[in-house]
């Protein structure tokens, strides 16, 4: 009854757990396009302007002349120069004095003088005497290609014996001459590495969904279903959604997630009076890395795209939306190993108690929840990330649509380095990731300005984007998220 609770709470409100403020998309009629790859084009789409940026459903937005009142103090030290600049790059008419630019990048206002922020990518896609995506790959040596099932299976048992050596390290704590403070600092200090160490183990099972752990299906579909099924993920349905967010990334119609949530879309229930308190931003930070990934995503495919809109599209449901029907026995045998798990657990509460489980396994299950979140997030959604729909939308387009970012050199690491190297990721879903850092140098100096790579420290841009980033345009193939009308 709890999970039944929970589960109708998080249909109902899905803008309360993550990231836009958006109502229940289901039952819309107004569906996009489902087309799944474009043309790209040499011409840059123009954006609606702030005022026509679309209807509010649910309450109306802040009056207009609050947000510009509030626009013009913030972009109060630019220049008309610069504001012109800022236009240009989000491909907005430059014409018109200070007022009038000042009301086009008013949605915008805050990432605009964010002196963190880096520089726009270039809205006109270039020509292929610039580069292409064979120009790219030849670009990169050809070892980097190489998969090798040793060097990962060492890879992989180093993160395992770290595992090993954490738990065994906490079986001391509470035997241990600490105080009650100290006990409890142990095992949080414990619940956090142990976490982001089976993030690692996470990446790693990731890697063999993409083919990138060895050359052999079987070894990578074994080694990635017991993986994920440790961490309670659906093996292969993960890898058929994950598969899709590839084949779409960028895209406001078919990105398998992170969707951005269009203005018709948006509905804040507690009224624009509370859309800019650090503690609502706050909370929705803390719900969507609690429950973002399980249940907020696999269980009801928050942020998924409009096409899904009334059809069953869970991650267990093997006739869920998100899978074809010949892939109906690798759902069931995803489920199987997630049930396998939860029947270790429930094995483990009967013979251990459900307090050494909870601190032996659940707070660093919830540490690699709140990773995968943070660190997706953070890879497609920024106030200087386009979004592009129907013929300005490409695959190679789309593949450059993230960015890379640094989450210190010690979680980096720990991470396997799929937050630095996001972009080769995303070019070359099989290269495994230990050739991934000395590909992105090769991947950098060809794309140029085209190539996105952000040095903000990452809590700082975490809150930058979840506070700024709410919804795109209705209209426009090339959009920016906005943070109002």
């Amino acid at each position: 009854y709890a999970l039944r609770f929970l589960l109708t709470t998080l249909r109902s409100f899905p803008h309360r757990l993550w990231l836009p403020d958006v109502a229940s998309r289901s039952g819309d009629s107004d569906n996009l396009s489902t087309s799944t790859m474009g043309r790209g084009g040499q011409k840059a789409a123009t954006p609606a302007a702030a005022s026509a940026a679309g209807k509010a459903t649910g309450k109306a937005p802040r009056n207009n002349a609050v947000e510009l009142k509030r626009a013009a103090k913030t972009l109060g030290g630019l220049s008309d120069e610069e504001l012109r600049k800022a236009c240009e790059g989000r491909g907005f008419d430059i014409a018109g004095d200070r007022d009038a630019l000042v009301a086009r990048l008013a949605p915008y206002a805050d990432g605009v003088v964010d002196k963190s922020v880096p520089d726009l990518m270039p809205l006109v896609w270039p020509p292929p005497s610039k580069f292409t995506f064979a120009t790219i790959k030849k670009a990169i040596p050809r070892h980097c290609f190489q998969r090798s099932a040793v060097k990962s299976f060492q890879h992989l048992f180093v993160d395992l014996s770290i595992v090993a050596g954490l738990a065994y390290a906490a079986s001391f704590i509470d035997t241990s001459d600490l105080p009650t403070w100290g006990k409890w600092l142990a095992w949080a200090t414990y619940g956090f590495w142990q976490g982001a160490v089976g993030t690692g183990v996470w990446v790693i099972a990731h890697e063999c969904g993409h083919q990138a752990f060895s050359p052999s299906k079987f070894i990578n579909d074994s080694v990635g279903w017991v993986l994920h099924s440790a961490l309670l993920v659906p093996y292969h349905s993960w890898r058929i959604s994950h598969r899709n967010h590839h084949s779409n990334t960028g895209s406001c119609e078919n990105d398998e997630v992170f969707c951005p949530a269009r203005r018709d879309d948006y509905h804040d229930a507690d009224g624009d009076l509370m859309r800019d308190v650090p503690l609502v931003t706050l909370y929705r930070l803390f719900m969507a890395l609690t429950v973002g990934w399980m249940p907020g995503y696999l269980f009801l495919n928050v942020t998924g795209p409009h096409k899904y809109n009334g059809k069953v599209n869970n991650h267990f449901n093997p006739k869920s939306a998100l899978f074809a029907p010949e892939e109906y026995f690798d759902i069931v045998s995803s489920d199987v190993g997630v049930l396998l798990t939860v029947a270790g657990l429930g094995y483990a509460v009967h013979t251990f108690g459900a307090l050494a489980v909870l601190k032996y396994y659940w707070v660093p299950y919830m540490w690699v929840n709140n990773w995968l979140v943070m660190i997706t997030f953070l890879q497609h959604t920024d106030v200087f990330m386009p979004h592009y729909r129907k013929d300005e939308w490409n695959w190679l387009r789309g593949a450059l649509c993230t960015v890379d970012r640094s989450f210190t050199p010690v979680l980096n690491h720990l991470f396997h380095h799929i937050t630095d190297t996001h972009v080769c990721h995303h070019l070359f879903h099989t290269m495994p990731f230990y050739h991934a850092q000395e590909a992105s140098k090769h991947i950098k100096e060809v794309l140029g300005p085209y190539y996105m790579k952000d040095d903000t420290f990452f809590l700082k841009a975490l809150w930058r984007s979840m506070s700024t980033c709410r919804f795109v345009p209705n209209e426009g193939n090339i959009v920016w998220y906005q943070q109002h009308d």
